[in-house]
């Protein structure tokens, strides 16, 4: 397997987690023979300070160039006297843009090892295992009109989808789902929003083309409690991009934090692949970052652009482990410390897997 990675480890604490994740990857590259091809890139704050933008061009030109993107994280309190479009985080709308995905993919797993970290109960959380599948690119986020008058005191966004935008993302999540335990359950607010009654209707009209997966609706308001009460009834979760963000955000609760929350963003030019959690520019250089979140979405890497599943699995089996695990002990492990343990466990998952093969 040959794959071309660009990496972008951006700010604060990016670097930091990233450099675990590829390590990671490296392993899994040297262990099974195959040919990865990391290229760096600049994205955010770093990009400012080096050329004056959050997203230069070469970026854009190693991006498009690649099989994958690996991204750290970005943004840096120190900018904020830039305007809205100069700041960091415009270059990671930007990089969205231009790779062009629809479909934005969250895992939301409860971690035996992790069982306490959970405020939630463990007998709620006991084997959870959800995965989100956002529409990205519409709804309010991007729908127009959207204006703030100042003078008049009044602001508008449109929420607005297409039927083919819901159709292309619906198909992501069935095609999800058959992998998996074969249910889908799509969100939205169908009793107070036409935009929502137009994603009920498509996704009906869609599910006769995948007769193994059952299908049921959620409106989101009890889709939100019924996450925190029955987690365990949710395999794929599909849902429009206001809604995703909220309950994919709202799961972290379940796993025990937003820490540990890998995302692939899919169906465009090249995959983009990114955890979950903010730059934490404070905590940057201190070795205190977790990189769990880097390191499961370098899974995903493997899973989706390298279709290498057996490898990805072991990493996110490898970072069960006691050290991590119950009172928080995790504290007093460093960025590397915990990248040797995952890599360590990974290197004993393969190994044991290889043995068990060939006997």
């Amino acid at each position: 397997m040959k794959l071309r990675i660009a990496i972008l480890a951006g700010d604060g604490i990016g670097p930091e987690v990233t450099h675990e994740a590829v390590n990671i990857l490296k392993a899994v590259a040297e262990f099974g023979g195959h040919d990865f091809q990391f290229r760096e890139a600049l994205l955010g704050g770093v990009a400012i300070t080096a050329e004056g933008t959050p997203i230069p061009q070469s970026t854009i030109d190693i991006c498009l160039d690649s099989d994958a993107v690996l991204l750290g994280a970005v943004g840096d309190n120190k900018f904020n006297h830039l305007s809205p479009d100069k700041r960091p985080e415009s270059g990671l709308l930007q990089i969205r843009q231009v790779l062009g995905g629809f479909a934005n993919l969250r895992p939301s797993i409860a971690y035996p090892a992790l069982a306490e970290n959970s405020p939630l109960r463990p007998e709620v959380t006991k084997g959870a295992d959800i995965l989100f599948v956002r529409e990205l690119l519409g709804g309010l986020y991007f729908g127009a009109p959207r204006w703030w008058n100042k003078e008049t005191n009044e602001a508008i966004n449109t929420m607005r989808y297409t039927k083919a935008e819901v159709e292309r993302v619906a198909h992501v999540a069935f095609k999800l789902a058959q992998g998996r335990r074969k249910k889908l359950t799509s969100v939205d607010k169908a009793n107070v929003l036409e935009v929502s009654q137009l994603w009920r209707a498509t996704v009906d009209e869609l599910k006769s083309q995948y007769p193994d997966v059952t299908v049921e609706h959620q409106l989101v308001d009890s889709m939100a409690m019924h996450l925190m009460n029955i987690p365990r009834n949710f395999d794929v979760v599909l849902t429009e991009n206001l809604f995703g963000d909220i309950l994919s955000d709202e799961s972290g609760v379940i796993t025990g934090s937003l820490g540990m929350l890998p995302s692939a963003t899919i169906g465009g030019k090249v995959n983009l692949y990114e955890p979950v959690h903010g730059s934490a520019p404070d905590i940057a250089g201190q070795g205190k970052a977790n990189p769990l979140g880097a390191i499961l979405t370098a899974a995903m890497v493997l899973r989706h652009s390298a279709g290498l599943e057996r490898e990805a699995q072991a990493i996110e089996a490898g970072h069960r482990t006691a050290d991590i695990a119950r009172g928080n002990t995790a504290a007093n492990v460093t960025t590397t410390q915990m990248g040797k343990l995952i890599h360590q466990a990974l290197t004993e998952t393969l190994d044991r897997h290889d043995s068990m093969h060939a006997v």
